[in-house]
C-alpha cells in the first residue's frame, strides 16, 4: 500500500513538473510567435514592433499576455461556429497559457538547444515573385487633408498571355497607406482612357461639406494634390454622389490588394492547377488611398507576381456582392443593408472578405441553394475596420448554377460607437474612412475558359430563411 502510494505521489509530481513548470522563450513561446505572429511581426511587414527573436520579444512579454487574454490578437474575427479556414489565426489554449506562464514567470529565456530553426522568410516578399512592377515615381503625401483616391496606370508590357499564380502589394509607405487595389485593364478598355502612364490620375473629385462627405462632383476633376482644408459647407442639393462602375469598368478585373491584416494572395490553393488571368498587353491600375498623417510623406508601392508555367487548369477570380444605396440615418445603432449575387455557372467557393468602414459593426454572408437550402458561408459578429481580413477556405464550397450568395451588413451610426468621427450626420457610400462601403469580397474557381461576365449575376437581394 505505501509502495503504490509512493508511485501515485511521484507521478503527481512529475505530472506538476511537466504541466506546471514555468514557461521559457525558446521551448515554449518561439513556435507560437513562429506559427501564429511572425508573418506580421517582423522588419518590414505591417506590425510595429518584431518577435523574430528574444531579444526582440522580451519587452513586450506582459502586452502579450494583455492582448491574447483580451483576444485582440492575434487578429481574428470568423465566429466559429461557421465555415473552416485555413488561414484561422485563433490560438489554442496551450499556447494562450504558454504566452500568459512566460509573462507572470519574468520571461525567461530558456535553453538555447530548446529553439526551433528560424522561419526561411524571402526578404521583402513573403512570396518569391517572378515580376515586380513599381510605380514610376514616388507619390508626395502632404502633411494634412483630403487627399481623393489615386489612379496610376502602369503598362505590363506582357507580349504574351500570363497566368498568375500569386501576387502580393508592397506599399512603399505603410504609415500613410490605407488600402491599395490593383486592377488589369485589358487592351482596348476604355477605363480611366484619359490617364497618362505613370502619373497619377484623379477620374473624379467631390466638393465636400464641413464633416468631409462627398456631396456633389466638383465642376472639374483637379490635378492629383490633396484639399489643404475642408471646404465650407455648400447648401444641401439632396443630390448626394452614388459612384457607379459604369460600362467603363467591362472587363476590368481585380487582381489583389493591400490593406492592413490582407497579405499576399495564393491562388493555386486550395485547388491546385488555379491562377489569375492578365492577357497580352494589359496595364496594371493602381488604386491608392493615401491617409494624412501630420507629416509630410512619400510612397512608391510595388506589386510582384508569381506566374504559372503552363496554362491551368482552372480560373481564379475575385468579385462582390456590394450595396452603394443605402442612407444611415444619425445616431441609429444598428442599420441594416444587404446585397447579393447569383452563379450563371457552376463554381468553387474559396475565399472571403468584408468591407465596411468605421461604422461597420458585422457582416454575414449566406450561399442560397437552388433548392431553397441555405447555409451560412462566413459571420463576422464584431467588425474591425482596422483589421482587413481575408478567409480563406480550406475546403472550396461547391456553388451550383442558380446559388445566390446574399450579403446581410450592419452598421453603428450611435454615440455608442468609439470609431465614430460624427453620430449626428447621415451617412452615405463613399471612399474616405468617415464616409461608408458595404461589400463582400468573395473568390471563386471556375473553368479556365469562362469569363467571369459569365459566371457572376447581379440581383436583388432576398432574405434566406433561417
Amino acid at each position: 500500500m505505501r509502495l503504490f502510494a509512493l508511485i501515485l505521489s511521484c507521478g503527481a509530481i512529475a505530472r506538476a513538473a511537466t504541466v506546471d513548470r514555468p514557461a521559457t522563450f525558446n521551448k515554449d513561446v518561439l513556435p507560437v510567435l513562429q506559427k501564429n505572429c511572425q508573418s506580421c511581426h517582423r522588419p518590414g511587414e505591417v506590425a510595429p514592433m518584431s518577435f523574430l527573436t528574444y531579444q526582440e520579444s522580451r519587452p513586450w512579454a506582459k502586452a502579450m499576455k494583455a492582448a491574447v487574454l483580451s483576444h485582440k490578437m492575434p487578429p481574428w474575427f470568423a465566429d466559429a461556429k461557421y465555415g473552416h479556414f485555413q488561414n484561422e489565426r485563433r490560438l489554442s489554449e496551450a499556447d494562450t497559457k504558454a504566452l500568459v506562464s512566460w509573462a507572470d514567470n519574468g520571461a525567461p529565456e530558456g535553453d538555447a538547444k530548446d529553439k526551433p530553426a528560424p522561419i526561411a522568410f524571402v526578404q521583402g516578399w513573403n512570396i518569391k515573385p517572378d515580376v515586380t512592377i513599381e510605380m514610376p515615381n514616388a507619390f508626395e503625401v502632404p502633411a494634412s487633408g483630403i487627399i481623393e483616391y489615386q489612379y496610376i496606370v502602369i503598362p505590363t508590357h506582357f507580349d504574351k498571355d500570363v497566368w498568375v499564380t500569386a501576387a502580393e502589394v508592397r506599399p512603399g509607405n505603410r504609415a500613410v497607406m490605407h488600402h491599395v487595389i490593383v486592377y488589369v485593364r485589358p487592351p482596348g478598355s476604355t477605363y480611366l482612357k484619359d490617364a497618362k502612364p505613370g502619373i497619377p490620375f484623379v477620374p473624379v473629385t467631390y466638393e465636400r461639406d464641413a464633416n468631409g462627405a462627398a456631396i456633389r462632383r466638383a465642376p472639374q476633376a483637379a490635378p492629383q494634390t490633396a484639399q489643404q482644408t475642408p471646404p465650407a459647407a455648400p447648401k444641401a442639393s439632396g443630390d448626394a454622389p452614388r459612384p457607379q462602375a459604369g460600362a467603363s469598368m467591362a472587363g476590368i478585373e481585380l487582381l489583389t490588394a493591400f490593406a492592413p491584416g490582407l497579405q499576399e494572395q495564393r491562388f493555386d490553393s486550395p485547388i491546385a492547377g488555379a491562377a489569375k488571368f492578365v492577357p497580352a498587353g494589359s496595364d496594371l491600375v493602381f488604386q491608392l488611398h493615401y491617409t494624412t498623417n501630420g507629416k509630410p510623406a512619400t510612397d512608391q508601392t510595388k506589386i510582384g507576381l508569381t506566374l504559372a508555367t503552363s496554362p491551368p487548369k482552372y480560373r481564379y477570380f475575385t468579385s462582390n456582392a456590394t450595396q452603394q444605396g443605402f442612407e444611415i440615418p444619425p445616431n441609429d445603432p444598428n442599420y441594416e443593408s444587404r446585397s447579393a449575387v447569383a452563379m450563371k455557372e457552376p463554381a468553387q467557393l474559396v475565399w472571403l472578405m468584408p468591407h465596411m468602414h468605421v461604422r461597420g459593426k458585422d457582416f454575414l454572408y449566406q450561399a442560397v441553394y437552388p433548392t431553397g437550402e441555405s447555409e451560412t458561408l462566413l459571420s463576422v459578429p464584431k467588425y474591425d475596420f482596422n483589421w482587413q481580413l481575408g478567409y480563406e477556405e480550406i475546403k472550396p464550397v461547391m456553388l451550383p448554377k442558380g446559388t445566390r450568395i446574399e450579403c446581410t451588413a450592419h452598421h453603428d451610426n450611435s454615440a455608442n460607437n468609439p470609431a465614430n468621427p460624427n453620430p449626428n450626420v447621415t451617412v452615405r457610400w463613399g471612399d474616405q474612412t468617415w464616409e461608408e462601403m458595404m461589400m463582400g469580397w468573395f473568390a471563386v474557381v471556375v473553368d479556365a475558359n469562362l469569363k467571369p461576365q459569365d459566371v457572376i449575376g447581379r440581383v436583388a437581394p432576398q432574405r434566406p430563411a433561417l
